[in-house]
């Protein structure tokens, strides 16, 4: 942990500059980038992450005040000071300081805290942000550290688990083979957008229509993965039972409202959400395709990573590349610059590459031979970062290779 170690000492001297004394203790969190399963978590369905080596480190001191101060080592975010008993989150603007409160608020909560210690925070991440290598998530996790470690208080793994019906099993990766992650430098706002919210929805009325298809009570349904459960079937049944239920033709509210037996007035009120109520056409038919397929193509991995063929990396990626297509042109969640990168990488020497994250925008990551690494990473950088017209910024390029990084820690200082 020789860079980790470096960073510490920089940070520690960048918090003696910022606040005149010396941290008390530090938090790390890193990023993570999810390897196959996109956009089937809010499904039900499992998902393969993964957790880089890139992270989020907090330098910590308490304080006899009542006042919270954050600080960012980039000069992009600006310091932030409020009243520890007295957190207010603007939902309406994606501040950064926002991703921490949550964090902060979050254990409050959980342990019905009342009068807290303040502090002084400096914050420091090398997770390029807005590229789906979950930075804020990773910031949101050193908060609620930073919290627990003030409050001298702990959180176990059985403890975690009860905030939501979440299980981990291990999977091993393949040896002889490296992740890649590449940024598109096309950035998602998240906050700005309404694709997300929309293809939510969309899962949800796809949902609602099978399980009316099948005979089943369909209005308290929410997600595909319920259908597959009350029907008791396999995934590649699902794809079947999607095909004879849905039509490929995109569904307006009229015919939603037709298939189900309910009214415009009931499908806005009971069923679409503020956001989406407004939107006159519905993608059922791919939607609940990609889901159930790459839900299949998440335990299809997961069985060659057990199995551990000859040809394992060949199988993997071939399961990325589909992937990579059914979030194309299934689910409709990438971008051109994306799939420009996909195609760079694959042309050489990834076995597999697909979009990573929510889409629209962000990072593509690749499985790649070991013995290919060092030519590949000088090719693509040259294929795609390198433009004669100069049109990426040199600070939003990042191309690296990463192997699985430790988890959540706190460093207390000697």
């Amino acid at each position: 942990m020789p860079v980790l170690y470096d960073r510490l000492l920089k940070l520690k001297e960048m918090f003696n500059s910022k606040f005149g004394s010396i941290p008390k203790f530090y938090v790390r969190a890193p990023g993570r980038v999810n390897i196959i399963g996109e956009h089937i978590d809010y499904c039900g369905y499992s998902v393969l992450p993964m957790a880089i080596e890139q992270d989020v480190l907090i330098a910590v001191e308490p304080v006899k005040t009542y006042t919270l101060q954050l600080a960012n080592t980039n000069p992009l975010y600006p310091d932030f000071s409020t009243s520890a008993n007295n957190i207010q989150i603007d939902k309406t603007k994606p501040l950064w300081h926002n991703y921490f409160l949550c964090g902060l608020k979050g254990i409050q909560e959980h342990f019905g805290l009342t009068n807290l210690t303040g502090m002084n925070c400096l914050v420091d991440g090398n997770i390029p942000p807005s590229s789906g290598l979950s930075s804020s998530s990773a910031l949101v996790c050193c908060a609620g550290l930073v919290t627990l470690t003030v409050l001298g208080r702990n959180l176990s793994k059985a403890k975690l688990i009860e905030f939501s019906p979440l299980r981990a099993t291990d999977v091993k990766l393949p040896s002889g083979a490296v992740f890649v992650i590449a940024n598109s430098c096309v950035e998602m706002n998240k906050a700005a957008t309404s694709q997300f919210n929309i293809r939510v929805m969309e899962c949800r009325l796809a949902a609602k229509l099978l399980a009316k298809y099948k005979n089943l009570q369909w209005d308290n349904v929410l997600r595909l993965d319920e259908v597959q459960a009350k029907l008791g079937i396999s995934l590649e049944e699902m794809l079947l039972v999607t095909e004879d239920a849905l039509h490929p033709e995109p569904y307006n509210p009229e015919e939603i409202c037709r298939c189900l037996g309910i009214s415009l007035e009931e499908l806005r009120t009971q069923i679409l959400s503020p956001n989406t109520q407004d939107v006159l056409i519905f993608k059922l038919y791919q939607r609940a395709k990609h889901v159930y397929s790459e839900a299949a193509r998440v335990l299809q991995f997961k069985k060659i990573c057990e199995e551990a063929p000859e040809n394992m990396v060949q199988l993997l990626g071939e399961l990325m590349n589909q992937s990579h297509m059914s979030c194309r042109d299934m689910y409709e969640c990438s971008c051109p610059e994306l799939d420009q990168l996909v195609d760079i990488c694959r042309k050489l020497g990834a076995q597999g590459s697909r979009l990573t994250g929510a889409g629209w925008g962000g990072c593509a990551v690749s499985i790649v031979p070991a013995d290919k690494l060092p030519g590949f990473l000088a090719n693509v950088h040259k294929a795609y970062y390198q433009r004669s017209d100069g049109s990426l910024a040199p600070e939003k390029q990042s191309l690296f290779a990463t192997k699985p990084g430790g988890g959540a820690l706190v460093f207390l200082e000697a």
